[in-house]
């Protein structure tokens, strides 16, 4: 739409304002186009007519929705412009409390000059790890965002703070640097953090002063790099720094002071130590008295000396070094105190005997009487020769203001090399980040060199600012598949060109100084030759000759000309120099050497450019001025900034009188135009501001949609579809992959159609509401009038009618009718006595005849239950027998099939083993024949190679005989011509040693081979022999394979024969059943009985009834009435009279008769209820018969330990055992011989497969059919308990209905049918039963007889002989470490948990402390009790993440810590104890220090698996807690359209909501429960996590001011009530675990209490007791409507609470900490078990302990 068409009635406006910069106006009548006026009226209520130019129609500002105030980002406001900005950032700062907000991609840091408790380490860890638009605007968020980016993409980056003097551009930086050093702590002891923020205090020393503006303002400017390894900790850092304020040394304005060192080091002066630096107080110094004011409020420099000096110690500077630059520091303040006076016009002079100077040469270690000489002369060089010229008293004093200025500037960079040298590393540098603590835009009144300096530099950073936002939009459209449309954007590279280019301002300054009488009107006159009229850039002021003005991209600056060349030069006169360098004071003449090194380098390793280079030589040819200097290190600070991903700081100065959050307008938008803000909102308002993802769009505009439109199953289609409609201009849009992007205004337009549609809505429900309202109220006035009016007509009538004589007339009536009343009722009272009289003689009689029937038929009935109660007994008994004998034939079946199920799946096992063993031998055959036959081969390829080495070994001694036969020849001939032919002999002697040397080489190389070969040989046969452990282990595990198999089997056995037992019980209990059907049917014929009774009596009734009115009505038609009544009298007797009095009469006897039947009903009531209650009885008798099933189940399972360790010791099957004991000695065999062994092997296998065979053959029909049985009776069983199931559920219904109404007895009568009809089936299913344990009898027999006919064959059946045990283990000295292996470290704790008793390991551990302490050895016992402390901090230091194996041995280590208190033999723990346990304590030795090493082992290990559980559900909370919306249909969304920042370019992970944090703490309850974890103990650890998950959430709700809303309030609520939910059905309400959500609990009802009255504060204040004022100060300045009807809280009524909370004195502190961790003790809980029934399951691998 257009945007003439959004200024309508009740829309506002930004209108100019001289004192507020900008002033809101709202619109009073709709705007026309072409109207040259618009109608506003002021907030004060004033009515003003607004100029509009109709022909350029600028319109003012329009002012974002209220909804839309307060944003954390300033490019997420609709409408984007100046007032915008300011108004946004003024409600944050001024109602909020907010100091921080972001635009774009820059953090606007506005001063509160006020501490905040948001910089804690608690802060710090809650914005680690968070995406950069979750969390409120902070410094520490920028820090993470720089940090995540660096871990993310290996890239650089840089954090650029800048803004005034004053605005906090220093704190920011140490913010920033202390988070890099606190999320990155390195785990060396090098504490490289700790020297990175160690670096701070010193060059804030060194480097800020104190001036007009601020107290702690850095006067240079600085990049520190902190450098990090590839796994992203601190390793060092480098520093850098720009442009120091030299002049400051020697000057300070009024209220200002010098440089913080000089002060604190005159605060000390009394110090011992410094008594040779002869300092005194700052006063008494020219150099820092310049100001006036020599203290700052607040501040004490001599504690500030003292962490300065800290902080030189942890840098590693020694005390020497130390004392070195603080007598320097002192001589420059001696030197500013040294006279000099004016001898003539021309020359100046020093004394001599000047205490200052004294002090000065002696400091410094230089001869007075030359500094005296330089100070007051200078050398001027000639071609021929040089002349001492002498200076005036002017030019004296700017000398010794040049040396020390000089001087300073030397120590300052001293002192930054050697932090740099103390922050270096060794190694790589990976990564680093830089955070540049840089000036901001400066203007005063009166600018200079240095302001030009500054805002060059801000020129350039502007311009890198700039085309880094331009980046990012097109990155962003990019990705979006936007079409890119160019933006404009004010480049300021043509003012860059004008400072810097060829033939610039700074070139032409440096042109300047080289000239011997250059001056600043020659200068300026260039500048005016070059640039004025030609450059726009350039201009000249109006008012001044000796000034210019350069138009910067924030404002149009003036500088003064005076003192421009100087302070390039920086010049220094030789003759001082030439002092300086013979001082005896090393540090001093380091200083002015030829060859110096540059300030911030460091080792060539690190590869760090500097950004300035060092003091030069003074000579002239290689001199270099300030500007220059400054100018190519600005240019290697680009560079580095352009090779990073920069993050921006701004800084803002909010007033200048340094007061607590007040903010004037004018200064903070001068600043915002300065620091490029507003640029970054121009930017983005030129393209597509507002952005939203589809599913944000729909949430929001769902209300504007219609059905049509939501038929659609695309969200993303429907936002399309909905956009066409509302927003007509296409171009007012564009659709990305993920958001929708707005113009500017669009998303306020929306607003508005949502306000208006919403505002309709509500009022046509008000306009129903109200009409509802009035006609209730109308319809009650109606009756209300129409009482009134009966009444008054009443009132009338009877006033007309009433006189004297009616009323005589009816007092006589009156009269008469009351003697006739009386004598009719009398008489009518007579005759329903004897009617009653009648009645009741009829009624008894009946009673007595039904009394006498009952009684008969209670006597038929007594008879035949006598028969039938006999009938049930004798079949009960029947059927018990029948179990009983079925329960004993399948015991016996169980226990012979026991055998022959061993032996079989252990001749199975054993055959699939060796099978698999022979295989393998086999296979290993092949392998060892290959390698026999490779290494034949080798031995003959060596034979060959041995007879070559012969043949070649002969050749070459033929060939040697050969040449010594020719050497003798040739002597002999050669006798006569030596001399000649000496040479050739020589050259043949060469050629046989070369000869020799490769015959030798050829042996040496096949000697080599030949080793080569016998390695190979050599490594095969290790080969060999790893096999052949490998075949033992094999062995071994087949082993353990059988005794596996073997528990496999007695398991299976228990379990069916507890089955069985299950069965027996529930069989008995099903015998009850037929007794209730026949209590029923009883009852039923009673309820039947009543029933015929009751409709008989009332026929007799009806008839009675008849008959007296008969004969009433007879005895009344006599003509005697007739003549005593009138007329009317008769009609009135006819309709009134007698007839109604017998009516009466008949009813009150009625009334009788049904009270008599009543009684009887509720008699028989009775009967009922107690027949029920009767079952009940019967129901809890059956309840007390499965806790006894469950107690016999608990004894077999004892029975179920002690069969197996019989089962161990019964030798079954010796001959499989013998068996073995061969195998054992084979292996043996096979160590020495393989070739062997696998024959032997091959042997055994044959033989051990026949036997098993022929086993297999005999055993394997019976087998078969055992099988099968025992699946038939596990159908059976299995049948068998679905009847019973259905019995008992049918036996519920039964109790139920019995006390319903008598309508149900039809479907009692019909399920007691249907329950003797099962009960029938239930019979005759155990008489099949019966048939088939009587088959099963013949087949035990064979079976019997088979095991008879092996058992004699062996010979050897060990009989089972019943032990008793002391609940001792013995274990061995030797076993000691298996034991530990076996119980501790190898043990999983799932296996244990599921198959038996959790806290079983603890249990053996102290039993075999026991045997120690029994047989009194005192080594052994120590070295136990040490090994398993050792063995537990070992399994859980090498398990430190894993929460089962933490829980499961914290359970067991306070179990064994409450057994060693148990049976410690001390009265406060026996008590809880058995005799027998008691008789089971500890006799010899005391354990107490044990069990305190053992209570802290256990601590320990609590801590770590709390830790475990925090650090699992610590990502949870959050998403769960605050951002999942629990409440459905309450959405607490708020129209944002927050852009996300470059770090969250990965998709969306799937969020947690509350039901993932009740589900993980019911993983751990549950855990904990299955590893039998004490109840206390369990209960603390639930409290500590409950603690976490109030903690995290509160202190995110404190940092996230778009969580603090009504809705979100209720969502909170909503999840705390899941939480208090969960608690309640894990009973764990005793755990208070609920109260440390008390907390968030009253600030989620803060969020939803209204906030507005006195009433309001009061009870605020009373609430919320859990939180203290800080925090109720922060959720009501952080409390954000969602909707445009909710209201903001007024910053008067904040105020008020904060005066009301002022007196609870709960401290400052904001955020919670999280890491607190409540004090936790372990109850003592005495175990039940007796130790001497605990069995070691094989599967422990426990065989060689011994029970005793």
């Amino acid at each position: 739409m257009a945007v003439a068409e959004l200024y309508t009635k009740y829309n506002s406006v930004w209108i100019p304002d001289p004192d507020e910069v900008w002033q809101s106006a709202e619109i009073t009548k709709d705007y026309k186009k072409g109207s040259d006026v618009l109608f506003l009226q002021l907030e004060d209520g004033t009515e003003l007519e607004y100029p509009i130019d109709p022909v350029k129609i600028q319109l003012p500002p329009l002012r974002n929705p209220d909804i839309l105030v307060g944003e954390n980002d300033l490019t997420a406001l609709s409408y984007l412009h100046e007032p915008a900005v300011l108004h946004n950032l003024k409600v944050r700062f001024v109602d909020s409390k907010l100091i921080y907000t972001y635009c774009g991609i820059i953090l606007v840091a506005i001063n509160p000059y006020k501490e905040i408790p948001i910089y804690g380490d608690a802060i710090i860890h809650a914005y680690s790890g968070q995406n950069m638009g979750d969390m409120d605007p902070h410094i520490f968020a920028v820090s993470e965002e720089a940090y995540k980016q660096m871990a993310r993409k290996n890239r650089n980056q840089s954090i650029i703070v800048s803004g005034e003097s004053g605005a906090g551009k220093t704190v920011s930086a140490r913010y920033a640097m202390r988070y890099f050093a606190t999320v990155s702590k390195s785990s060396s002891k090098a504490c490289v953090e700790d020297k990175v923020l160690a670096s701070n205090p010193i060059t804030e020393a060194i480097g800020n002063a104190k001036t007009t503006r601020n107290d702690n303002s850095s006067r240079f400017g600085k990049y520190t790099e902190i450098s990090f390894n590839n796994q992203y900790r601190i390793i060092g850092a480098n520093m850098r720094t720009y442009l120091l304020e030299k002049s400051r040394v020697v000057f300070q304005a009024e209220n200002e002071r010098n440089y913080h060192i000089f002060y604190q080091l005159c605060a000390s002066a009394d110090r011992p130590e410094f008594k040779h630096l002869k300092l005194a107080p700052a006063e008494n110094f020219a150099y820092v008295n310049m100001g006036g004011n020599t203290v700052i409020d607040g501040i004490n420099d001599q504690t500030d000396f003292i962490e300065t000096q800290k902080t030189f110690s942890l840098l590693g500077l020694n005390k020497d070094f130390q004392m070195d630059i603080f007598k320097v520091l002192a001589g420059i303040l001696h030197l500013g105190n040294v006279g000099i006076k004016a001898v003539g016009d021309d020359k100046s002079s020093v004394k001599r005997d000047d205490d200052h100077l004294k002090v000065f040469s002696e400091l410094l270690g230089i001869k007075l009487e030359e500094m005296a000489h330089g100070l007051c002369h200078r050398k001027i060089a000639t071609t021929s020769d040089t002349v001492i010229k002498p200076m005036t008293k002017s030019q004296a004093i700017n000398a010794r203001d040049a040396l020390a200025k000089h001087i300073y500037a030397h120590l300052f960079s001293c002192i930054v090399d050697h932090i740099n040298k103390a922050l270096q590393f060794s190694g790589k540098k990976h990564t680093f980040i830089g955070v540049l603590d840089i000036y901001g835009f400066e203007t005063f009144d009166v600018n200079s060199f240095e302001q030009f300096c500054i805002n060059y530099a801000n020129e350039k950073l502007q311009q890198q600012f700039n085309l880094h936002v331009f980046k990012l939009e097109q990155d962003e459209y990019m990705k979006e598949d936007i079409p890119w449309a160019l933006i404009e954007f004010n480049d300021n590279q043509p003012c860059i060109d004008l400072i810097e280019a060829k033939m610039g301002i700074l070139e032409l300054l440096d042109e300047e100084c080289l000239l011997p009488q250059g001056t600043e009107e020659n200068w300026l006159q260039k500048l005016q030759n070059n640039y004025l009229n030609k450059n726009p850039l350039f201009e000249k002021p109006r008012m001044s000759s000796k000034a210019f003005i350069i138009l910067h991209f924030a404002d149009k600056v003036q500088y003064e000309c005076d003192g421009f060349l100087e302070k390039n030069r920086d010049t220094l006169y030789e003759e001082l120099i030439n002092v300086l360098k013979k001082s005896k004071l090393s540090l001093l003449a380091d200083f002015f050497q030829e060859n110096e090194q540059s300030t911030g380098s460091l080792k060539p390793n690190i590869k760090v450019r500097p950004a300035r280079p060092g003091f030069k030589s003074f000579n002239k040819q290689h001199r270099t001025t300030v500007g220059s200097k400054f100018r190519n290190s600005l240019h290697l600070l680009m560079d580095t900034l352009n090779a990073t991903t920069p993050h921006y700081v701004r800084c803002i100065k909010p007033n200048d009188l340094k007061l607590q959050f007040e903010y004037d307008s004018k200064r903070v938008v001068q600043q915002l135009r300065a620091c490029g803000v507003l640029e970054t909102i121009r930017i983005s308002a030129q393209s597509y501001p507002s952005r939203w993802t589809y599913f944000e769009f729909f949430s929001r505009y769902r209300i504007l949609m219609s059905q049509q439109d939501l038929a659609l199953d695309d969200k993303k289609q429907i936002c399309k579809e909905v956009l066409k409609h509302l927003i007509q201009d296409p171009n007012q849009y564009q659709f990305g992959k993920t958001k929708i992007f707005f113009r500017a205004g669009q998303v306020a337009y929306l607003e508005k159609l949502r306000a208006d549609k919403l505002r309709a809505a509500s009022v046509t429900i008000q306009k129903n509401l109200r009409c509802w309202i009035q006609r209730k109220k109308f319809l009650k006035m109606k009756r209300a009038a129409i009482i009134i009016q009966q009444y008054v007509r009443g009132e009338r009538a009877v006033r007309r009618v009433l006189n004297a004589a009616i009323l005589k007339q009816s007092w006589a009536a009156v009269i008469i009718q009351k003697h006739w009343r009386r004598f009719s009722v009398s008489r009518h009272y007579h005759l329903i006595l004897k009617a009653i009289i009648r009645i009741q003689s009829f009624t008894r009689g009946w009673l007595a005849r039904r009394q006498y029937k009952k009684m008969q038929q209670d006597q038929k009935a007594l008879v035949i239950q006598k028969h039938v109660r006999a009938w049930l007994v004798r079949r009960r008994y029947q059927s018990i027998r029948r179990f009983v004998l079925n329960i004993q034939l399948s015991f016996r079946v169980k226990q012979l099939h026991k055998k022959l199920d061993e032996q079989s799946k252990e001749n199975k096992g054993l055959l699939e083993r060796l099978t698999h063993l022979s295989t393998i031998h086999s296979a290993d055959l092949n392998k060892y024949q290959k390698l026999e036959e490779e290494l034949q081969k080798a031995m003959t390829q060596k034979q060959v190679i041995e007879e070559q080495v012969k043949k070649s070994k002969g050749q070459t001694e033929q060939t040697l005989s050969e040449f010594r036969k020719q050497t003798l020849s040739l002597q002999a001939q050669n006798q006569k011509l030596e001399k000649q032919h000496q040479d050739q002999t020589e050259e043949l002697k060469e050629k046989m040693n070369e000869i020799t040397r490769q015959h030798l080489g050829d042996l040496e190389r096949e000697e080599q081979q030949r080793r080569t070969l016998e390695n190979n040989f050599q490594t095969q046969k290790e080969n060999y022999e790893k096999q052949i452990k490998a075949l033992i282990d094999e062995i071994k595990h087949l082993q353990e394979e059988r005794i596996r198999l073997q528990e496999q089997i007695q398991e299976e056995y228990l379990i069916n024969d507890g089955l069985r037992k299950d069965l027996a019980q529930l069989a008995d209990e099903a015998l009850v059943i037929p007794k209730l059907k026949g209590d029923i049917a009883t009852l039923e014929m009673k309820n039947q009985d009543l029933d015929m009774c009751l409709q008989k009596q009332r026929k007799e009734m009806r008839e009675k009834v008849e008959e007296i009115t008969k004969q009433l009505l007879g005895g009344l038609e006599g003509e005697e009435l007739r003549k005593r009544l009138s007329p009317e009298d008769m009609e009135q007797l006819n309709e009134d009279g007698e007839l109604w009095l017998a009516y009466e009469g008949l009813k009150r006897a009625t009334r009788v008769m049904e009270m008599h039947i009543q009684s009887q009903k509720e008699n028989y009531e009775k009967e009922i209820e107690e027949l029920s209650f009767r079952i009940d009885q019967l129901c809890e008798e059956t309840t007390h018969l499965q806790q006894k099933v469950e107690a016999e189940n608990d004894t077999n399972e004892t029975i179920r330990q002690e069969v197996t360790r019989l089962a161990k010791e019964n030798l079954v099957i010796p001959e499989f055992k013998l068996q073995i004991l061969e195998l054992q000695k084979q292996k043996q065999d096979i160590e020495k011989h393989l070739q062997g062994q696998v024959v032997e092997m091959k042997e055994k296998m044959e033989e051990v497969t026949d036997q098993l065979q022929g086993n297999l053959k005999e055993e394997g029909f019976q087998r078969r059919l055992v099988e099968i049985q025992k699946a038939n009776c596990a159908k059976e069983n299995m049948e068998l308990l679905d009847k019973v199931r259905k019995l008992e559920n049918e036996n519920h219904q039964l109790l139920n209905w019995t006390q319903a109404d008598s309508a149900a007895s039809n479907r009692m009568k019909q399920e007691a049918s249907q329950l003797t009809l099962e009960n029938w089936d239930l019979e005759e299913r155990l008489d099949q039963k019966e048939k088939q344990i009587r088959k099963l009898q013949h087949q035990i027999k064979s079976l019997t007889k088979t095991i008879d006919r092996g058992s004699q064959a062996n010979g050897k059946v060990s009989p089972i002989v019943k032990k008793e045990f002391l609940g001792m283990l013995e274990c061995k000295t030797e076993d000691e470490e298996k034991l530990i292996k076996n119980l501790i470290l190898d043990l999983k704790p799932r296996g244990v948990v599921v198959n038996m008793i959790p806290i079983l390991p603890a249990s053996i551990l102290f039993m075999c402390i026991r045997y120690t302490d029994d047989s009194n050895d005192a080594e052994m016992l120590k070295s136990l009790m040490n090994s398993l402390l050792d063995g537990i901090k070992t399994v859980t230091k090498n398990h430190s993440e894993d929460f089962e194996m933490l829980s499961f041995w914290l359970s067991n280590s306070v179990h064994f810590l409450n057994c060693l208190k148990q049976y410690s033999g001390e009265e406060e723990f026996m008590r809880y104890n058995t005799p027998q346990q008691n008789s089971q304590c500890l006799k010899n030795f005391d354990l107490s220090e044990y069990r305190q090493i053992l209570s802290d082992l256990a601590i320990h290990i609590y801590q770590q698996l709390i830790q475990v559980m925090e650090d699992d559900l610590q990502p949870m909370i959050v998403p769960g807690m605050l951002e999942h919306e629990s409440l459905q249909g309450i959405s607490s969304m708020k129209p944002t359209g927050l852009r996300k920042r470059s770090s969250n370019y990965q998709e969306e992970v799937d969020k947690y909501t509350i039901s993932s944090i009740l589900q993980q703490l019911s993983y751990y309850f549950t855990t904990m429960c299955q590893h039998d974890m004490d109840t206390d103990l369990t209960k603390q650890a639930v409290k500590q996590l409950f603690f976490l998950i109030g903690t995290i959430t509160l202190n995110n709700l404190f940092l996230r001011k778009d969580m603090c809303s009504c809705r979100k309030g209720m969502q909170i609520r909503c999840n705390i009530s899941y939480l208090e939910e969960w608690l309640k059905d894990k009973n764990m309400q005793t755990s208070n675990a609920k109260e440390t959500l008390e907390p968030l609990s009253q600030a989620a009802w803060l969020l939803q209490v209204n906030k507005t009255t006195d009433d309001d504060m009061k009870e605020i204040c009373a609430k919320c007791t859990s939180l203290s004022a800080v925090q109720i100060v922060k959720i009501l300045n952080s409390y954000t409507p969602i909707d445009d009807f909710e209201k903001r809280v007024a910053p008067s009524f904040v105020r008020k609470v904060q005066s009301q909370l002022n007196s609870r004195g709960d401290g400052s502190t904001l955020i919670i900490d999280a890491k607190y961790h409540f004090q936790v003790t372990f109850p003592f809980s005495p175990s039940p078990q007796a130790l001497e029934t605990i069995q070691i399951p094989s599967s422990f691998k426990l065989n060689f302990l011994t029970r005793i």
